[in-house]
């Protein structure tokens, strides 16, 4: 390494000439990245200082290069821009060196000592890059953390209804959401909880915009289940409604599937309502979905909550319906087996329609089996299935039994 046989620059009475060319190396660094000129605070004097003593790098300049890599991350400078920010004014400082270390270019440095500050310099750089990745990290941990909590606290309180609407609102916005408009919740769980273990709630909002072509997208794990606040078109008719819940409960329900590492999942989705209460309604309408759903144990997946209006109304009045279900079927209890074949053979008639071939079917019994089993329902209740007048009371029981889970437990409350 030569001398640069650059002009010396002009300093301040007083200043080492040094100074001058540190903030130009600095300066300049930072304008050819575009970031500001305190990420390299000190860093250039430091190298500078090992290059004149011969020694590495001070412990307090580690310390001060780590907390400017955490400073970079709380901006939000990615890592690689910051490493390259501090190789540029490595490689910006390296040949004005001589000069600077050899008395303002008063001697000629030897070329045993060029190797030596070379080697000196290099490893402080790589010190460092060291200390500022260690400081970015730890910083971004705690950004994401609080990011986190920040996240979940906000979803509970707009899940729950509790909070204060103005609040919401403020806090919703940082989210992408105008809570003004329309939204509706889904639901989604598996046979294991999905709190731990989730891929990234960011990843998943983006295959749902990219999925369904939507903005306004939350997405969380809150209580074992993955839940997703999607803005609705107001505009949109029930087909179209119907066809945006099911592909939102696809992509959903795949995420689960992977983190619970199980293939079976299901998705409750609420209604739209408008505003922040109206998040929380859809919220209750999807777990409830979820739940008769359960129940009921649907074969679809994904559970509309319109589409159960008719068994939330069944479930409003429970000391009703267990009343029906005690009084109607309350007989079959006394059966050989339980009444649980009884139930099933009721169940499949009425989802058949009627048909009893197609209901044997779907049971693998015979019809002369299925047969039997519905005339052994009339003699011990009284109503017959294919009579439509009692087919109304027996399909209500039935469903109410499945609601309540009867009659695996009591089906009056205590």
């Amino acid at each position: 390494m030569e001398p640069t046989g650059q002009t010396p620059t002009v300093t301040r009475a007083g200043e080492d000439p040094a100074h001058e060319v540190l903030r130009e190396v600095t300066a300049a660094a930072a304008r050819e990245h575009g970031l500001p000129p305190d990420l390299l605070d000190g860093y250039a004097a430091a190298l500078l200082a090992v290059a004149r003593s011969g020694k590495g790098m001070a412990r307090t300049r580690q310390e001060a290069c780590q907390a400017l890599g955490a400073e970079a991350a709380e901006q939000g400078v990615p890592l690689p821009d910051l490493v390259d920010l501090y190789m540029t004014a490595s490689r910006t400082l390296w040949p004005r060196l001589p000069e600077l270390v050899a008395d303002a270019g008063r001697r000629r440095l030897t070329t045993p000592e060029v190797v030596r500050i070379g080697e000196l310099v290099w490893q402080a750089a790589d010190t460092a890059l060291a200390a500022l990745a260690a400081g970015h990290l730890d910083r971004q941990r705690h950004v994401v953390r609080r990011e986190e909590a920040f996240r979940r606290e906000f979803v509970d309180d707009l899940l729950s209804g509790r909070a204060e609407i103005g609040s919401l609102v403020d806090r919703a916005e940082r989210f992408g959401l105008s809570l003004a408009a329309p939204h509706l919740v889904s639901v989604t769980s598996a046979a294991e909880p999905v709190d731990s273990g989730m891929p990234s709630a960011g990843l998943i909002e983006q295959d749902v915009r990219r999925g369904l072509g939507v903005g306004g997208v939350l997405v969380a794990a809150a209580h074992g289940r993955l839940v997703c606040v999607l803005a609705a078109d107001a505009h949109r008719g029930p087909e179209a409604d119907d066809a945006v819940a099911r592909e939102l409960a696809e992509i959903t329900g795949a995420a689960v599937a992977r983190a619970a590492r199980s293939p079976r999942w299901r998705t409750g989705v609420g209604r739209a309502h408008p505003g922040p209460l109206g998040v929380a309604r859809s919220y209750r309408e999807a777990i409830d979905a979820l739940d008769v759903a359960r129940r009921l144990d649907l074969p679809d997946p994904v559970a509309r909550a319109r589409d159960l209006l008719v068994y939330r109304v069944l479930m409003r009045d429970e000391p009703a319906i267990a009343d029906l279900v005690d009084t109607v079927l309350g007989p079959l209890t006394g059966v050989r087996g339980g009444a649980g074949p009884l139930l099933a053979a009721l169940e499949a008639y009425f989802a058949a329609g009627g048909n009893a071939t197609e209901a044997a079917r779907r049971l693998h019994l015979s019809v002369r089996a299925l047969t039997y089993r519905l005339q052994r329902v009339h003699r011990l209740t009284g109503y017959r299935a294919s009579d439509p007048a009692a087919r109304l009371t027996l399909s209500v029981a039935v469903t109410g039994a499945r609601l309540l889970d009867w009659p695996s437990r009591p089906s009056h409350p205590g």
